[in-house]
């Protein structure tokens, strides 16, 4: 099966299970893969596809997430090797507490959850409102 450990420091990854936050409207058994544009910055296409462990962190992806479906939360296999997402783990925070990661081979849906602790409305404008202050940072930039 995959390879989950972490190339640099050999540390064993996360064994799931795995979620991913979108608006897609997908069926169990599609795959999702890299070679979209980013959710945060939309003009770059992004070379990995995302996940995380925490439920609610694919939560607060599905409610940032670009499109006009409902917020769905899928239960994701990743197909091949995955790695600790450099754009928060060591960089935002020590270690990786969100528990990201991405991976350049597919994520096979294997399930969906229906119930998760959803953001507030306010919540979800702060969101965008702190993203927009992170795009406008001449310094930010994203690890693709």
């Amino acid at each position: 099966m995959e390879n989950n450990k972490n190339e640099r420091t050999g540390d064993i990854l996360d064994n799931g299970p795995f979620y991913h936050g979108t608006k897609a409207d997908l069926q169990i058994g599609d795959l999702l893969t890299a070679g979209f544009g980013s959710n945060y910055y939309p003009e770059i296409i992004m070379n990995h596809i995302y996940f995380t462990a925490l439920k609610n962190g694919a939560g607060l992806a599905a409610a940032l997430a670009q499109g006009e479906g409902n917020e769905r939360i899928y239960i994701v296999e990743p197909t091949g090797d995955y790695e600790n997402d450099p754009n928060v783990t060591d960089k935002k925070f020590p270690g990786n507490p969100t528990r990201s990661y991405r991976s350049k081979e597919p994520l096979k849906i294997v399930g969906e959850v229906t119930e998760w602790i959803k953001l507030t409305d306010d919540e979800i404008q702060r969101w965008k409102e702190n993203l927009k202050k992170i795009r406008e940072n001449p310094n930010a930039e994203i690890i693709n």
